[in-house]
């Protein structure tokens, strides 16, 4: 007599020991994503350990044994002399200036720019200037590199804040682009309750959707913190006086002048790693809860 019912069916295929379809396919599976996350962590994991190794050898050990090779006893004189020699203090200080004007404008201009685009969105002219700011996201910066360079330079912007204001102004293609999807989701009934008892849309915005805006705004801001804090190619070209230079452009010349010098030169680099490391392990749980929460309306 056959079995029609499916429980009673799979119960009779777990006793007689017959496969189930699929039982046999999910942990090959499961293996095959660990297998590659493994393999994604240790090509960041393999190389952090070798600069944290290499800065922590003095010279000796590092010409005798491998780059892979224990640092014992440990040595942080290297961190020392990166600090001095690199300048760091000055580089570090304009570099934080410029991640902090930028973070400020971007969360500003940004937050704004995209409140009005989703809240007008039946008129044309928001709908066009959403399409013009996401097309400037396919404009890669060398292509606008040498005009950049001649107009800041006959607008006296060729300094620190030139660099932060072209920083905040690429990144608002993709910044825009995250607050729209977010704002998406927030109920503009809550905002029509707000205007009956007589706030304006200024306070609206302010006071209503902007602290809504966190998740987001932290996404946001970490952002465009990593991309103004690790760029390399708009401070070389626009700031003129090299004693203001940002981090990695310092890194840069000084990686030319002691090439050979490893100890230093690692020392220098997790000295300059070690802020954005920092910021990204505080504010991760915001970058994923704004990066879902935007994604899902």
């Amino acid at each position: 007599m056959a079995v029609t019912d499916p429980a009673t069916a799979a119960s009779v295929a777990g006793l007689t020991g017959a496969p189930r379809r699929g039982a046999d396919r999910t942990p090959r599976r499961g293996w095959g994503v660990t297998a590659l996350l493994v393999l994604a962590a240790l090509t960041v994991l393999l190389p952090l350990y070798l600069a944290v190794a290499m800065a922590l050898k003095t010279p000796e050990q590092a010409a005798a044994g491998s780059g892979f090779t224990l640092p014992w006893p440990l040595n942080v004189a290297s961190f020392a002399d990166a600090w001095t020699l690199t300048g760091f203090p000055r580089a570090f200080a304009v570099s934080l200036l410029i991640s902090a004007v930028t973070v400020a404008g971007t969360l500003l201009l940004a937050s704004v720019a995209s409140y009005a685009i989703v809240r007008n969105w039946e008129h044309r002219l928001f709908r066009w200037s959403y399409v013009y700011l996401l097309a400037a996201m396919f404009i890669p910066f060398p292509v606008v590199a040498l005009p950049q360079v001649k107009l800041t330079g006959e607008l006296g912007l060729d300094n620190p804040g030139g660099v932060a204001l072209l920083h905040v102004l690429f990144q608002m293609s993709f910044s825009v682009l995250l607050y729209s999807a977010f704002l998406r989701s927030i109920p503009e009934e809550l905002e029509e309750s707000a205007r009956l008892d007589g706030a304006s849309t200024w306070q609206v915005f302010w006071r209503l959707t902007f602290p809504l805006l966190a998740p987001m705004n932290a996404t946001v801001g970490i952002f465009a913190f990593l991309a103004s804090w690790n760029d390399y190619m708009m401070p070389s070209l626009i700031t003129s006086d090299q004693s203001l230079q940002t981090i990695p452009v310092v890194q840069k010349i000084f990686q030319l002048a002691f090439s050979t010098d490893y100890n230093v030169a690692f020392a220098s680099y997790l000295m300059a790693i070690a802020p954005t490391i920092l910021v990204y392990v505080l504010a991760q749980r915001w970058v994923m809860s704004g990066v879902t929460r935007g994604a899902i309306k």
